[in-house]
């Protein structure tokens, strides 16, 4: 869907104050039970249905009609843990209009988490379900704030599922350009061989064997006499793992390692829709590292946009060269803050699973500030350190660096540290090693890509920059 048409449809789905619409009662204990009546306590006990969170129970009226519905919150107060949970309404419903019986704790996340639990990817569907479960907005929640998110949501998450047969370097650049078009602004994108030419050697060697060209795509919003926030995204379109080529079953979800694209994207469309008062920078180098006769190779040296030597070890750890590039590109004009947002390693994932991206910043205040917004919004992130006596690790006996450790440990780590030795003039740096992807349904967050950490970012500067 295009943008406009994703804000027709989430429009459509929130309602204004309305009559003939189903109560949604929220239910944290067996104890809010008692507030239903005699036949409806019954049909619970029946059932069998404990208020387990998540957990929906429709209740019917003396004419088989809809009395009521359930919604078990599992004792969160805030629902900040399971923020989205409200997103177990739409698939357990039927068509039709539902509101809140009484205010939610949240009630922006509360009709974000319904919007969210709404998506559904349908590019590829012939008979895709047309029917609709809308939601009365709750009081004190922001129209305009709520449709901005889940509009976030809903273009990160397309960009994600789509596989990359239809979503190249050149489709990533015309995303990023239908965004630019929509808020008014600018994107310059620097192309194939013109990467050598303009210094971006990296992210040339990465894509070179693809016959989709890499680029790296530059988008710009924003008066240049506000605070410098600069995002770079990773837009691996699709990861073979080049010459050291991924297993089948590691190759499966490999349309997902342009996520961190994504997720800047879905950043920059909060941004720019708030209208938020700084400069922005979105920097997405985009490549398919393939397999061809010119592909890069196990123990090449590369030279790097800031005059580094890089030796690789693995040319399935592509993501860091061609950031690597782009931060330095960035870290020229000595932004306030630059972040990083890619799907860089396994070990991320394995240290703290697919739902808690680690942070990397040696910045306190920044940190501390992110992690309560991402907490706030269910968004969540979890810190981990910039650990330098693992820094050498990295050290080539041929180059300046190598562009992996040389052990089996510490790899989010080490791939962080790795990013971090082409900073050297940002104020604040900031890594976020995200997965995309939820790989089982939860509460508002249905199976396929999800563009992780962008509305933490977005709480953050809404709050730091004083637009709440």
């Amino acid at each position: 869907m295009t943008l406009e048409t994703t804000r027709r449809h989430l429009d459509g789905l929130l309602l204004g104050p309305a009559a003939e619409t189903v109560p949604i009662r929220l239910i944290a204990t067996e104890n809010d039970l008692a507030g239903l009546d005699d036949m409806s306590r019954r049909f619970v006990e029946v059932r069998g249905w404990k208020p387990k969170q998540g957990a929906v129970l429709i209740l019917p009226d003396a004419e088989a009609g809809i009395a009521e519905v359930l919604l078990a919150t599992g004792g969160v107060g805030g629902m900040t843990e399971a923020a989205l949970l409200t997103g177990a309404l739409p698939g357990a419903l039927p068509p039709g209009d539902y509101r809140f019986s009484s205010p939610p704790p949240d009630p922006e996340l509360a009709a974000l988490g319904f919007l969210a639990g709404s998506y559904r990817f349908s590019r590829y569907k012939s008979n895709d379900d047309k029917e609709v479960r809308r939601l009365v907005l709750p009081e004190g929640a922001s129209r305009e704030q709520v449709l901005a998110l889940a509009e976030a949501l809903y273009f990160g998450r397309d960009l994600i599922n789509t596989p990359a047969n239809d979503l190249g370097p050149a489709e990533l650049e015309a995303a990023a350009r239908e965004l630019a078009n929509t808020f008014g602004a600018s994107v310059k994108v620097t192309e194939g061989s013109s990467l050598l030419s303009d210094n971006f050697p990296m992210i040339h060697a990465v894509g070179r064997a693809s016959d989709r060209p890499p680029r790296l795509i530059d988008l710009r919003w924003g008066s240049d006499h506000a605070p410098k926030v600069t995002v770079v995204g990773k837009g691996i379109c699709f990861d073979t793992g080049g010459l050291d080529i991924k297993s089948s079953s590691a190759m499966g979800l490999m349309k997902k390692d342009m996520g961190g694209a994504a997720s800047a994207l879905a950043f920059a469309l909060l941004v720019m829709r708030a209208k938020l008062p700084l400069r922005l920078r979105v920097l997405i180098p985009a490549a398919e590292n393939a397999i061809s006769g010119n592909s890069f190779r196990p123990g090449d040296v590369l030279a790097s946009r800031n005059g580094m030597t890089v030796e690789i070890g693995n040319t399935d750890a592509e993501g860091r060269l061609v950031l690597a590039d782009a931060i330095s590109l960035a870290d020229e004009e000595a932004p306030d803050y630059l972040i990083t947002l890619a799907t860089l390693t396994g070990a991320a994932r394995v240290a703290l699973g697919p739902e808690l991206p680690p942070l990397y910043t040696d910045d306190e205040d920044f940190a501390a500030k992110l992690l309560t917004c991402a907490s706030a919004v269910g968004d969540h992130l979890w810190r981990m350190p910039f650990w330098a006596p693992y820094d050498k690790l990295l050290k080539s006996s041929v180059a300046d660096l190598s562009h992996i450790s040389d052990g089996p440990f510490a790899g989010s780590v080490t791939a962080a540290l790795f990013l971090k030795r082409f900073v050297k003039d940002a104020k604040r740096f900031a890594h976020l090693d995200i997965y995309a992807w939820v790989p089982r349904d939860q509460p508002g967050r249905p199976q396929g890509g999800e563009p992780q950490a962008a509305r933490a970012l977005y709480q953050f500067f809404r709050q730091e920059l004083g637009s709440t």
